[in-house]
């Protein structure tokens, strides 16, 4: 038996003893008796996940060494900070919050741009043992309002601005308007005023970030139960109550701090970057929390992959900064590609440092996946999770034992998750045979224990359609040696003229095509057949080609390969597909378009003005 199918059989079979031996890795003030009880992790163990992430490296002698880099391409800044500076910062920046009140348990919402105070605002809720919410910067003041409400933060902490290539996104004035429609106000709101923009303060509510840090007392750790929340993360919103899930601070510690070596390998003192966001789960996970836990230095930029300036702006983050590992979502390497199809301002920069590529957010179609691969030269691992589950959920665990690659495939489920391909009267599926990805019960530290304030919701959502098993929402099979495929969505399969075809498999095939950057397909309402599958094509920069025969050439690429009973006859090319700011397609909103329904504009995309440009694309279908 391998070293990694070893340790994977040890977690499923002896979960406590496992995952008792991970939480050595963490300090306790309070080491759990107990590892797991009716559903929760290290239940009477007591810390404080600040201490673990910043105060504990400077007691070990680590203060000197570089904790984050703030790269920003958009302002002509670099920063950095040693652990003992973040350290000082967050003590400080959470004595202000303790002296707004703030306390453990209370909850705070963070409003801010890619700066250090983003992160250094998560690190001091942590310290008090306040529960942060993350409102991705420059959200609607709607959607900001109603997380509000939800919430009921204490405390708003915000900046005047974000910065994006081409204009300044003034943060004040939808926060502003946020509070006018919000029914919950917080006491205060903080303000971090970056030059770019000025932000005008409301006497009595608004309070002057620096100002206010400067008179701060630094504030100790305040230890807190495995089972507090560290914060909730919400994932939708756009009508009715948002869905929040829950983070706890015991198991979420513990789960993070061993995937940084299990799964990417990384050791205390490298340099890692996650190019996301913080206000996402990859930005919690990746950029803050787990990089630091581990002793890393961690880097936060604040641009683009293309345009601060150009498809090579990745490449000289990792050459400058001397990034052993790389996580990004497939979405940035196509956006990278289609700009710079022949690799040519990857080859300016060094990137003899750079060790792994790792892609999750969006199917790693194989096209990219190649591309990737013969560019960088280094191993690209494709790996799969949620913002419930806070980490991966299926990888190639390079720390214990990289396995070979399958192009299509985040490889096999880490240790920890027990993933099942159920039918639909809950039996395993057939290796090869799509079915719903399931995981099955205890979750492993680290996954949401619920849904903030909504334990109806999280029981309806995830684990009612199959007792005992956590729902994914993806579908997709496993393989004859334990490689997980997803496919996508469960409701991206359609169903065409009585066939389930994954619309998954049709992308990866057009993608395929040499002339293609990226590519969605949905299903479309067809009175005959019930669903016919439409593919959305952006061809790659310099393709000079006739879209008719691109067009051509995919119907007949799809039916080669997935054969007639995919009946896809109709491929439109476009210039830009609609997208959330994480990277994300929002196919089911270009579904809407194509069957002609009404559809609201999803909070999280990143240019509205991308919807109009599908549906004047089908008109010409």
């Amino acid at each position: 038996m391998s070293g990694f199918d070893e340790v994977y059989r040890r977690s499923i079979e002896q979960p406590e003893q496992f995952w008792g031996e991970a939480a050595r890795g963490i300090h306790w003030d309070v080491p759990p008796a107990t590892v797991y009880d009716r559903g929760r992790w290290f239940p009477d163990g007591r810390l404080n996940t600040c201490h673990n992430a910043v105060d504990r490296h400077v007691e070990r002698g680590r203060g000197a060494q570089p904790a984050l880099i703030h790269d920003s391409p958009v302002t002509g800044t670099t920063r950095v900070l040693t652990y003992a500076e973040l350290r000082d910062e967050v003590a400080r920046t959470a004595g202000m919050l303790r002296d707004l009140g703030v306390t453990a348990g209370d909850t705070v919402v963070i409003y801010m741009p890619m700066v250090p105070e983003a992160v250094v605002a998560m690190l001091a809720c942590a310290r008090l043992g306040a529960v942060h919410s993350v409102v991705f910067g420059g959200f609607a003041a709607r959607e900001l309002a109603v997380r509000i409400d939800h919430a009921r933060p204490k405390v708003v902490l915000s900046a005047s601005c974000g910065i994006e290539p081409a204009r300044v996104v003034a943060y004040k004035p939808l926060l502003d308007d946020a509070l006018e429609q919000a029914e919950h106000q917080p006491d205060r709101c903080v303000i971090l005023r970056r030059p770019q923009c000025a932000a005008e303060l409301r006497e009595g509510r608004d309070l002057d970030w620096a100002q206010a840090v400067r008179g701060a007392e630094p504030a100790p750790c305040v230890s807190v139960a495995a089972t507090d929340p560290l914060y909730i993360l919400y994932t939708s919103g756009t009508t009715g109550s948002p869905k929040g899930v829950v983070r706890d601070n015991g198991g979420h510690a513990v789960a993070l701090h061993w995937s940084m070596a299990n799964v990417y390998g990384a050791a205390p003192g490298e340099v890692y970057w996650a190019a996301s966001d913080v206000g996402w789960v990859v930005g919690h996970s990746y950029i803050v929390y787990a990089p630091l836990l581990a002793g890393c230095t961690t880097v936060l930029y604040e641009g683009k992959p293309v345009g601060t300036p150009d498809p090579g702006a990745f490449w000289r983050v990792v050459a400058t900064h001397g990034v052993r590992t790389l996580f990004t979502a497939p979405t940035a390497i196509r956006a990278i590609k289609k700009e710079d199809p022949s690799g040519a301002f990857a080859k300016k920069w060094d990137l003899s440092g750079l060790r792994h590529l790792f892609l999750a957010g969006e199917r790693l179609d194989p096209d990219t996946y190649h591309w990737a691969a013969g560019l960088l030269g280094v191993p690209v691992i494709d790996h799969w999770w949620q913002t419930e589950t806070g980490w991966p959920i299926a990888a190639n665990c390079v720390g214990i034992e990289p396995l070979p690659i399958k192009p299509g495939s985040p490889t096999k489920a880490v240790p920890g998750w027990d993933v099942h391909v159920l039918d639909s009267d809950g039996d395993d599926c057939p290796p090869g045979v799509e079915g719903a990805v399931t995981v099955k019960l205890p979750l492993p530290p680290g996954a949401l224990p619920t849904l903030y304030r909504d334990e109806a919701r999280f029981t309806r959502s995830y684990l009612e359609r199959y007792p005992g098993h956590y729902l994914t929402g993806d579908g997709g099979h496993l393989d004859e040696d334990g490689y997980l495929y997803v496919m996508g969505r469960i409701d991206d399969v359609i169903n065409v003229a009585g066939h389930r075809l994954s619309t998954g498999a049709m992308e990866e095939v057009i993608a395929s095509h040499p002339d293609v950057a990226e590519c969605a397909v949905i299903g479309v309402a067809d009175e005959l057949k019930g669903q016919l599958p439409m593919g959305f094509v952006v061809l790659k920069a310099g393709a000079e080609r006739d879209p008719e025969d691109v067009e051509r050439e995919l119907a007949a690429l799809v039916r080669e390969r997935i054969g007639p009973v995919a009946a896809f006859r109709r491929a439109v090319v476009v210039t830009r597909l609609p997208k959330t700011r994480s990277g994300k397609i929002l196919r089911a909103t270009m579904r809407d378009i194509a069957d002609g329904n009404p559809y609201d504009i999803p909070s999280t995309i990143e240019d509205p003005g991308s919807l109009p440009e599908i549906a004047q694309a089908l008109k010409g279908t």
